[in-house]
């Protein structure tokens, strides 16, 4: 048996459903990301889980939860798997950024793996610290299936430094909406993209609701 890790990224909170960033920022999940945290639960509670590692915010801790709660078991808590800091575009639009922040964003757009968001981080910086999880738990757990709840940025960046994808282009090579799901298998070729983005186990509405 090999290992395999899903990558969870947490439910709706205001700022994905409004399209601003958030990353240091530590909001609830919307009542419709607690629904899509209880829709994973059910669909994953029967998979025979190894161990579970979790972003420690607010809105991670709560997308784990139900899960944990159901399986009996406790997540484990690590810095690495934060949400890239967004600096001082913390809280703002798309569009109140791109005029504020015009140079360091166009920057950002063309290099983000060493171009940061004003006073944030850079995409190498997550890798650098994300990937240490991940070697804790390739060391911790060689086999059986691991949770990783975690964020957008942070989620595409790690497929990115295991898929052996420019970092740079995190944002344009691998989608990871709100709540979904994507499969790694650790084998003896190496890391396998098994699935991306998986939402199949949200209903219709939560899939379709807007900003996520």
């Amino acid at each position: 048996m090999s290992l395999k890790i899903y990558f969870l990224r947490h439910g709706q909170t205001p700022f994905s459903r409004e399209n601003s960033y958030c990353g240091a920022l530590d909001p609830e999940l919307t009542p419709e990301g607690m629904q899509m945290a209880e829709a994973f639960a059910q669909a994953y509670q029967a998979l025979p889980w190894t161990a579970v590692f979790v972003s420690p915010m607010k809105r991670t801790i709560a997308t784990a939860k139900p899960l944990c709660d159901a399986i009996g078991m406790e997540m484990q808590l690590r810095d690495g798997l934060k949400e890239i800091q967004y600096g001082k575009w913390e809280g703002e639009t798309v569009e109140t950024v791109k005029e504020t922040f015009t140079d360091d964003y166009l920057a950002w757009l063309t290099e983000p793996a060493w171009n940061p968001p004003t006073a944030g981080e850079t995409a190498v910086q997550v890798a650098n610290r994300s990937s240490n999880v991940i070697t804790e738990i390739q060391q911790q757990c060689s086999t059986g299936n691991v949770l990783v709840v975690s964020h957008k940025a942070t989620i595409r960046i790690i497929l990115c430094d295991l898929l052996g994808i420019d970092l740079g282009r995190f944002r344009v090579r691998i989608g990871a909406p709100v709540a979904s799901v994507s499969v790694v298998k650790f084998d003896a070729n190496g890391p396998l993209l098994e699935r991306l983005g998986d939402r199949s186990h949200l209903s219709v509405e939560l899939q379709n609701l807007q900003g996520t």
